[in-house]
């Protein structure tokens, strides 16, 4: 297996420059080069700065020419600085499972030295070509050139006067466009996949994969009888049996995965107790999402929370309602298929960086494999789709994100915000098949 995975990074592009990569470093695809590049500029905490329009080219051939832009698509990409070693001396392990998604503000502070100043406590440290660039000059600055729009935030005077959903809610989540903060950038996904055949390794892995599912429609019951008001204590009892249902079969799961045997019981058990919540987060949003949005929202439907209840609605959770909106539109645009679904869950489940676990590098070589086996799926799959493999997996800090933040909300505020968020979702979707409907008799 191990020499089938050197082979397929023997085939892959660098994500940074186009350069042939040599395995994933800080978290993305790529060459020795930009992971030496990347390491050296974070660990001598390197600022540069671009002489023309922060747009400069990114080849195997041009990429020495601007540092500022090299770096710049390095935190782009999704490289992770937190899996570079503070003493920058070699012998480091690259722990991260994927690409991570920070804010347009976050990579600012760091092109700019700001983040590298308050982390030492110390003035800016200065710019150092270290002989990789001709073209790059000294300074600090970050002008508005190219850059990404600067994240967008929630408006600090929103309300949370959400009976009818009307006023803030209904104008800041249901009609309004994704926000800034969370795209992905794609136009800087910079490789391009070449239509081919996939696989036969890929194929029976992911074969397995999906045969360890349980993609039966879930069997908590649903139904509620018209005219009937559900009460925030009995829609909150559904939301625990649902949860205890999607966790149970998360367990299942894993006695059936094919590398069952690779790990020990200990390894899973933290491995399990760290990321179910990110588990059920991803399959609701994905092979579960039309049952969610049919029976689960009719049901929320039926929920109309007291005065005290939309007054007392926390920051906390119109900050998860507002990430969980945005990822629900992701996905129904993604459309992620069961193969690339059971890839994701087995790529975040196997995260070497969980305190406790004990066989870290097995569990590195078995995220490593069904990392290059989803993208082996996509890239066969969807020759078209040249953007989408990134896409999939930026979901994945995306999902840890809310599942962290989940954690801060009270539990006697989780009905109203699943309420909230299935609404802005099923309302989101019934005004796209309406566009689409509109669309298709105007071309008839």
């Amino acid at each position: 297996m191990d020499s089938w995975e050197d082979d397929q990074a023997e085939q892959r592009s660098c994500l940074i420059c186009g350069d042939r990569a040599t395995g994933l470093h800080y978290g993305i695809i790529s060459c020795e080069g930009c992971k030496g590049f990347f390491k050296r500029s974070i660990c001598n905490k390197r600022v540069y700065r671009c002489s023309r329009d922060k747009n400069c080219e990114m080849s195997r051939k041009q990429r020495n020419r601007c540092q500022y832009c090299r770096l710049l698509k390095c935190l782009q990409m999704g490289m992770n600085r937190k899996a570079i070693r503070e003493d920058g001396m070699p012998g480091g392990r690259n722990k991260s499972i994927g690409p991570v998604q920070i804010s347009d503000e976050e990579i600012e502070r760091i092109m700019s030295g700001q983040e590298f100043k308050d982390e030492a406590n110390m003035p800016e440290h200065t710019w150092g070509n270290n002989g990789d660039s001709d073209h790059s000059s000294p300074g600090n600055g970050v002008s508005d050139g190219n850059q990404p729009s600067p994240a967008s935030t929630l408006s600090s005077n929103r309300s949370v006067e959400l009976n009818g959903y009307t006023a803030a809610l209904r104008e800041q989540y249901i009609g309004s466009a994704v926000a800034q903060h969370y795209q992905f950038l794609p136009h800087l996904f910079g490789y391009t996949a070449q239509p081919r055949s996939l696989y036969p390794q890929s194929h029976t892995l992911i074969s397995q994969l999906v045969a360890a599912e349980e993609l039966a429609p879930l069997g908590t019951p649903m139904l509620i009888e018209d005219g009937y008001r559900v009460t925030q204590v009995e829609l909150f009892a559904l939301l625990c049996r649902l949860a205890d249902e999607l966790l149970f079969r998360q367990i299942s799961w894993i006695k059936k995965l094919p590398f069952f045997c690779e790990l020990s019981i200990e390894d899973y058990t933290r491995l399990l107790s760290a990321t179910w919540q990110e588990l059920i987060l991803l399959a609701c949003l994905t092979v579960y999402s039309a049952q969610i949005l049919g029976d689960l929202a009719n049901v929320t439907d039926k929920y109309t929370p007291s005065d005290d209840e939309l007054q007392g609605f926390s920051e906390d959770g119109m900050e998860v309602m507002e990430k969980l909106i945005y990822l629900f539109r992701k996905f129904h645009q993604l459309k992620v298929s069961n193969e690339e679904y059971a890839c994701m869950k087995a790529i975040n489940f196997l995260n070497q960086d969980i305190r406790g676990v004990t066989n870290i590098s097995q569990l590195e070589q078995l995220n490593k494999r069904y990392w290059y086996v989803c993208q082996d799926y996509t890239e066969y799959k969807y020759p078209h789709q040249p953007k989408r493999f990134p896409e999939i997996m930026m979901c994945l800090p995306e999902i840890r994100c809310i599942a962290g933040k989940l954690v801060n909300v009270p539990l006697e505020q989780l009905p109203l915000l699943f309420k909230a968020v299935l609404h802005s979702c099923k309302t989101s979707l019934n005004n796209y098949r309406t566009k689409r409907a509109a669309a298709t008799l105007s071309q008839q």
